[in-house]
């Protein structure tokens, strides 16, 4: 926490180094990180989830027999998956936010994204996500999630954060669209995505809706109109106006949560925690300021 900014991560930084919750505690202690976005699916693994669901896209070519054969794993998978889910007593989820309290690390989310699943799966995520101590769900911007995730929001008194991809480049969007719902709908608001989507300073966007945002993933991109649009890039290497952004939140908005969101290649002879610690230390000089 910096002037009152809770900078914090999303897990999914550190995708590519081991993440049972003991590393997540290890990497935060690490990286001076108090606050994060927690994946829901490493959550899962570490209380012991141990299934696969075969992923469609990457089976190409397929014949109608082995089309078929997959659909069957697939089907097979998700309710081994979803019996594990209903099986688990709440205690255990609160066994492990107590690990991270202890150890002076808050999980505001837990990135379940459960629109998919079925009704009894989530009302499992959003009492897990509760559990857990988290304040919010995060679910992809659409119709579906809006539609079906308010009831179990407001049963929890919890939120929906919806996170963005590309979508605000689309011809006739609007976030409108989707926080007209229900108030318990709010912004997962990813300024790096937007940038590169639409060459719009997200900080107008922020002003705009900053009592419907939640949290923001704050990563460093080349903007739209760039020589080579829409990229990751090394924090201070792309055009994101990651200081107009947090200078307002300081200012303003010190309630919203900003996550750190590495999706750069990690540079030779560095990992995913060093480059995490050099995205705090970015934020904290801009906070400093």
């Amino acid at each position: 926490i910096n002037n009152n900014v809770k900078v914090g991560v999303i897990t999914y930084s550190w995708r590519s180094m081991p993440s049972s919750m003991d590393d997540i505690i290890k990497y935060c202690t690490e990286t001076n990180i108090q606050s994060i976005e927690l994946m829901g699916n490493i959550l899962e693994a570490d209380l012991g989830l141990d299934v696969e669901i075969p992923k469609r896209w990457q089976y190409k070519n397929l014949s109608k027999e082995e089309q078929k054969e997959l659909d069957k794993k697939i089907k097979i998978a998700q309710q081994k998956v979803k019996d594990w889910r209903l099986s688990q007593p709440m205690s255990k989820f609160e066994a492990v936010r107590k690990k991270f309290e202890k150890a002076g690390i808050e999980v505001h989310t837990v990135k379940f994204m459960p629109s998919n699943l079925s009704d009894e799966e989530i009302d499992y995520a959003f009492r897990a996500a509760k559990a857990m101590g988290a304040k919010a769900i995060t679910n992809e911007v659409g119709n579906q999630a809006c539609e079906r995730h308010p009831k179990n929001a407001e049963k929890n008194d919890m939120y929906i954060a919806l996170h963005n991809h590309h979508q605000p480049g689309e011809e006739g969007f609007s976030y409108d669209t989707f926080l007209d719902y229900s108030p318990r709908i709010m912004l997962n608001f990813d300024v790096g995505h937007y940038w590169g989507a639409t060459d719009i300073n997200p900080a107008q966007l922020i002003e705009k809706y900053h009592d419907r945002i939640y949290s923001i993933h704050l990563k460093d991109k080349t903007g739209k109109t760039s020589a080579d649009p829409n990229q990751n890039q090394v924090w201070g290497e792309g055009t994101t106006p990651l200081e107009d952004i947090l200078g307002l939140v300081k200012a303003k908005y010190p309630h919203i949560y900003c996550d750190i969101e590495l999706e750069y290649a990690i540079p030779e002879g560095s990992d995913a925690v060093q480059e995490v610690g050099k995205c705090v230390k970015y934020a904290h000089e801009i906070l400093e300021d």
